[in-house]
């Protein structure tokens, strides 16, 4: 490319590409509904206000691709990457200029390559802006790589080019990248190797973009909302009295260490994804996830539970150390303790992690299908449980664990009407009412259903669980 177009608007096309999950049998249109391609709105703020953007998202929308833009940005995850090289293709061929980047484009450089002009490797905020300038005077490169990991002086996300209407949760906002641990099967750490894991926006620029964001919900997609005390503990004192509430990430370390918790509670925390992935010391100290070991899980969920905050449990199945009876221990240790909602994943070995080398190594790979990368499908050699097995069973704890029956002795294990009710209303309306959802989806309502998840997130005072030990921390609810 030759042509200078330092004094010309542009025609720039962002796209996200559906996961290839999207269009399986396991498809649960709400799921791929809920937020909004935050990282290419956010990239979007480095281009001229002249340029023409079109943000498409094909888990909401179909892609069009009859248009004839200059620039065209796709990310790449593990499972959109077939789809994603198939547009990429078919914009080159047009004659436009498309770059890729995203998590499997760090992991696979090599493979991306194959199908782009441009590709980023790790975070853009330092690249992108230098590759718009290049673009602009006809000079680009083949590969931009992320030196320069700092979030203080970012532009503003460019929300109005997101289809609010199109989504559950459209005030979806991170304030952090990264994350200060290194788990052997997190698909995260390729995309930040080479300098800081984990870095945070300055706190007056977080607020700044909280008070930016209409209503009462807001979701944290950060990793690890609570990884640095400093920064969360500013962050949730400025946001006391805002009249929020929201969603978010942490671990069990950060949970039971001092009062960070009880702050974010106040500041209107209502709902937190905590990472478990299993109840055996060993399989923890296999995966490098240190940051469970000799934590006391019960303690953790009590801690939440008098603070009114809901949780949702995130499990892996397949780590050697596993058995046959693992599925039924997990569920049933679940909705003993009263876990509002739970994932449950396969363990997958994504490139560029540890895990990936690993089994590679020792020959334990079975393919490179990414599409069938996608937590769900058994793509490695197993020991203790056969392939079989662990399909089963997974497929087996969502069943269980989403019955009618767990559903509700979970939300009973809750001593506080307002919370089994809560609880089960959550827990319910997620996993029971596809219906509804794919009727909201297909009429472009689905953001009116955002009052009644306000509602159910709202506060509930002097909140207990059955079994709670006194915690020594005062309840925030």
């Amino acid at each position: 490319m030759n042509a200078d177009k330092t004094s010309t608007a542009m025609k720039i096309k962002m796209i996200l590409p559906a996961l290839m999950e999207a269009k399986s049998p396991y498809w649960r249109p709400i799921k791929y509904s809920l937020f909004p391609p935050l990282g290419l709105a956010t990239l979007s703020a480095y281009c001229s206000p002249n340029d023409e953007i079109d943000l498409q998202d094909e888990h909401i929308e179909e892609i069009k691709t009859d248009d004839n833009p200059d620039l065209v940005i796709i990310q790449v995850y593990i499972t959109n990457a077939k789809r994603a090289y198939v547009l990429a293709d078919h914009y080159r061929k047009k004659g436009a200029y498309v770059c890729l980047g995203g998590l499997h484009v760090s992991s696979l450089p090599e493979e991306a390559m194959l199908h782009a002009d441009s590709i980023f490797i790790g975070p853009g905020e330092d690249t992108f802006p230098v590759f718009l300038n290049d673009f602009r005077k006809g000079k680009c490169k083949k590969v931009y790589v992320n030196a320069k990991r700092d979030i203080g002086d970012i532009p503003p996300v460019r929300r109005d080019l997101i289809k609010r209407q199109s989504y559950l949760v459209p005030n979806s906002i991170v304030v952090s990248r990264g994350c200060p641990h290194h788990c052997d099967f997190c698909y995260k750490d390729a995309f930040f190797e080479g300098g800081k894991s984990f870095y945070t926006q300055r706190v007056d620029a977080a607020l700044k973009e909280i008070d930016r964001l209409p209503g009462r919900h807001l979701y944290f997609l950060d990793d690890h909302l609570l990884g640095n005390q400093k920064f969360a503990s500013a962050l949730f004192d400025g946001m006391k009295g805002m009249n929020r509430v929201f969603q978010g990430a942490s671990t069990i370390d950060a949970i039971l260490r001092g009062n960070l918790i009880e702050k974010a509670a106040e500041a209107g925390l209502r709902s937190v994804f905590v990472g478990f992935e299993t109840l055996s010391e060993s399989n923890l100290s296999q995966s490098n996830k240190k940051q469970n070991l000799g934590k006391n899980y019960e303690e953790a969920i009590n801690r939440l539970h008098s603070l009114g905050i809901m949780i949702n449990g995130s499990f892996v199945f397949g780590l050697d150390d596993d058995d046959k009876d693992v599925f039924k221990r997990t569920v049933d240790w679940g909705v003993k303790n009263a876990l509002t909602t739970s994932t449950y994943h396969i363990l997958t070995p994504y490139p560029g992690t540890r895990l990936y080398q690993s089994m590679k190594e020792q020959n334990r790979i079975l393919h490179d299908d990414w599409d069938l990368y996608d937590t769900r499908h058994v793509v490695y050699k197993t020991t203790g449980l056969s392939a079989e097995e662990l399909k089963k069973g997974y497929d087996w704890a969502y069943r269980s664990f989403y019955s009618w029956t767990n559903i509700t002795r979970a939300s009973l294990q809750h001593d506080n009407m307002k919370q089994i009710i809560k609880h089960f209303a959550y827990a319910g309306g997620w996993k029971k009412f596809e219906p509804l959802w794919n009727f909201m989806i297909k009429t472009k309502g689905l953001n009116r259903m955002l009052p009644l998840l306000e509602a159910i997130l709202s506060k509930v005072n002097n909140v207990k669980s059955k079994g709670a030990q006194p915690s020594p921390f005062p309840a925030i609810a």
